[in-house]
């Protein structure tokens, strides 16, 4: 579920686009840890929420 999700992926939440970027920090099952430039550290349960991959053209 969350295999392109590896630590020091860049990553948004859609659903939160006013956190910023941010850059993953571990993926164990589908909870990703992600340290956003806005909003801190958080936990992304991927079967709640959708993050997406930056494309270094899109960072």
């Amino acid at each position: 579920m969350n295999l392109d999700f590896t630590p020091g992926a860049v990553v948004r939440l859609r659903t939160k686009p006013d956190w910023g970027l941010g850059r993953v920090q571990s993926a164990i099952g589908p909870k990703v840890t992600v340290d956003f430039d806005e909003a801190g550290k958080v936990v992304i349960d991927l079967r709640h929420a959708a993050l997406e991959l930056v494309t270094p053209a899109e960072g």
